[in-house]
């Protein structure tokens, strides 16, 4: 049954923030012809502006669905990503002002230009452009999953083709505003969706506890082995060790998506980006309480109504949330929390467009196939290129079962952290070789691909050292791979034939 109260506050929301992002076009007027103002946002974005921009980047709508739900499944392995967000923001205060400062002297739009004109070697910047597209493409499909979720959650039928129609409309208007206004769009839709988002989960953290009659009687009614990690058995380091290491690696991966460097590479200044460092933990504080959304589930007992038997019978622990908002909120509120979630899909969505564009259409459309190409002739490959990139996620998503998706995802993280020697050991070395760095890349990438899959698809490989098992996340041990081999080979190769002379930076541009 369709309810249809939370159906209109959920549709006005939604037609407002397409509406904002048509609007966006008379929002900091540049020339949309150049790539840096369409994809880039002119590099003009300031503190806050950039504070809602990466926060909606990185906190998404899956993010909104898949923390709670893990939290309700697993249990309390599933605060690893409160940690790895928090580990990430000094590295964002030391690394990345001195990427930004190196791009803005040199143009540079995307990670692998920086690569290209660090090492000049354009099979490395190739290796880290195609990571960069093949780990973000799974991510832009499964933003899909939050707002199938919710239009589900409302009553509204989500199989065959009459099913799928809500979501082509949604990804309609999204290509629609990010081919005309770029960057700027979910810029200005960012700041709508962070505030909802906001307010929806402080609404929950405040409610639901009153309800239950307090944090107290919430967690007494939480099992015991959700609260705590399990024990290792003798000999092994169990979820300890895998709850450390998938922290750090997801830490080391954050920053490294294309949509995460492209956020950074829109500040208008390095002073933005470090201020941004100190200011985006607030988002880890917002990321507690809505992982805490997942145990205050358990403890309303929504996986035994039979009023949401068939929502977790088709969507598994991910309709977690939706449940809990229906079964406590009256439903003007829950058209609000739903209109948040499918909101929080659109921001990252065309912010992962923007970037793969970006990254298709500067390193390998104009490296390889067209260098003569003009400014203008760039810009317009790069919009055509964002749309067929949400076509595919469309058809993807459409086509295929969701299962394949989520794999995609966990290779994604295990896929991008390749690409940190060449980009973070860079900004501040340049004694590693682009060809070692290269043959580096390709070992760590098939052997991390190697493990996730040989592993059953779990990111989580039992390494075994003197008769002690040491679970550990697969990205962190082929991205140490990846560097040993990187830094050997670069001793070797430039003892033969050193790339230095190759550089086009100087010392002075990472100031």
């Amino acid at each position: 049954m369709i309810d249809w109260t939370a159906l209109i506050v959920f549709t006005a929301l939604f037609c407002f923030v397409a509406w904002l992002g048509f609007f966006a076009a008379k929002w900091r007027r540049g020339d949309l012809h150049q790539l840096h103002e369409w994809g880039l946002g002119g590099r003009r974005f300031g503190t806050w502006v950039t504070w809602f921009l990466i926060g909606g980047d990185l906190y998404t709508a899956y993010t909104f669905i898949a923390v709670p739900a893990l939290l309700f499944g697993a249990g309390a392995l599933g605060f690893f990503a409160i940690p790895y967000t928090v580990v990430i923001y000094p590295l964002l205060y030391i690394a990345f002002p001195r990427l930004w400062s190196v791009a803005h002297k040199h143009g540079y739009v995307t990670s692998a230009d920086f690569v290209r004109g660090r090492f000049g070697n354009r099979w490395l910047a190739l290796a880290v452009a195609f990571t960069g597209i093949l780990a973000t493409m799974p991510y832009i499909a499964l933003q899909l999953v939050g707002i199938q979720v919710v239009i589900g959650a409302m009553g509204v039928e989500t199989t065959g083709f009459l099913g799928d129609l809500p979501l082509i409309i949604a990804f309609v208007i999204l290509a629609a505003f990010t081919y005309t206004t770029g960057l700027r769009a979910p810029a200005m839709i960012s700041v709508v969706k962070d505030l909802l988002i906001y307010v929806t989960v402080f609404a929950a953290v405040v409610a639901v506890p009153i309800h239950l009659g307090g944090y107290d009687k919430m967690f007494a009614a939480i099992p015991t082995a959700k609260l705590l990690l399990p024990t290792p058995p003798a000999g092994s380091y169990g979820s300890l060790s895998a709850y450390a290491t998938l922290a750090l690696g997801s830490a080391g991966a954050l920053f490294l998506y294309p949509h995460s460097i492209t956020g950074i590479l829109s500040s208008s200044s390095a002073r933005v980006v470090r201020r941004n460092a100190a200011m985006l933990p607030a988002y880890s504080i917002m990321l507690g309480f809505l992982a805490l959304v997942g145990f205050m589930a358990i403890a309303m007992g929504v996986a035994s109504m039979p009023e949401f038997a068939d929502g977790f019978k088709r969507y598994s622990n991910n309709f977690s949330v939706p449940a809990l908002f229906l079964a406590l909120f009256p439903s003007w509120f829950v058209g609000v929390a739903f209109a948040a979630i499918a909101i929080g899909a659109l921001v990252p969505a065309a912010i992962m467009s923007i970037a793969t564009a970006n990254t298709f259409t500067r390193n390998i459309y104009r490296e390889f196939l067209r260098p003569a190409c003009t400014d203008a002739q760039e810009s317009q490959v790069a919009k055509v290129v964002s749309l067929v990139i949400k076509a595919g996620a469309l058809v993807f998503i459409f086509a295929l079962p969701l299962q394949y998706a989520l794999y995609l995802q966990l290779l994604g993280g295990v896929w991008i952290i390749q690409t940190g020697p060449s980009v973070i050991l860079a900004l501040y070395t340049r004694m590693l070789n682009g060809w070692g760095l290269l043959i580096g890349w390709a070992c760590g990438f098939g052997l991390g691909t190697w493990m996730v899959v040989s592993n059953n698809w779990v990111p989580i490989y039992p390494l075994h050292f003197g008769g002690i098992t040491f679970p550990c996340y697969i990205a962190v041990v082929s991205v140490v791979v990846n560097a040993v081999v990187a830094v050997v080979l670069s001793m070797v190769f430039n003892m033969v034939a050193s790339d230095r002379h190759r550089d086009a930076t100087l010392a002075s541009d990472y100031s």
